[in-house]
């Protein structure tokens, strides 16, 4: 038994041994041929974790407003001021807000909880985001949804787009995909 157990081993190990070395010069010329005709595949993000992502942002987001906002408006006695329907406090919040999501987009192509969940935000035409496509994603396209509380439903039109695109996605030309692992 024990000799017919070290045959077969012999017998996988052989190969293995083949199967684990191919020709380089062929390995070269696949990955070559590969890069020059297709390009890469993109694993789009969906709805869950994309939401999971956008739930941590808001941690985030609060998280840096409690620590820096609300002290300086309490230091410098601008509690319960408004500037026309709006207090100070919502005028700092939205510019906070904004400015986390515009801020750390352009300059990581992420923010924290797309970093988590190993997300990225990249460009149809595969370039460097725009301050033009960073504005109309996270400003206007934002911005349509917090002004029309029913249009919080048209997130969940990314579960249902072929790219996992949601409205600010369309207005930017943009996507939510996985990070690419090299």
């Amino acid at each position: 038994m024990n000799q017919l157990a070290e045959q077969r081993k012999r017998v996988v190990n052989n190969r293995l041994r083949h199967r684990l070395k191919p020709n380089r010069e062929n390995i070269l010329r696949q990955s070559q041929k590969s890069e020059e005709i297709s390009p890469p595949i993109y694993q789009y993000a969906g709805f869950w974790v994309r939401l999971w992502a956008f739930l941590l942002d808001l941690i985030t987001v609060f998280s840096i407003q409690l620590l820096f906002v609300n002290p300086i408006i309490r230091y410098m006695n601008l509690s319960g001021v408004s500037l026309g329907p709006f207090t100070v406090e919502t005028i700092f919040g939205a510019l906070i807000f904004f400015l986390y999501f515009a801020i750390m987009t352009k300059q990581y192509g992420q923010t924290v909880g797309k970093m988590v969940l190993g997300l990225t935000v990249i460009s149809l035409s595969e370039q460097e985001l725009t301050w033009n496509q960073i504005i109309f994603r996270e400003a206007i396209g934002r911005f349509i949804h917090q002004a029309f509380f029913l249009l919080y439903a048209i997130y969940v039109m990314v579960a249902f787009t072929e790219r996992k695109q949601g409205l600010h996605d369309y207005i930017a030309d943009t996507i939510v995909v996985h990070e690419l692992h090299k």
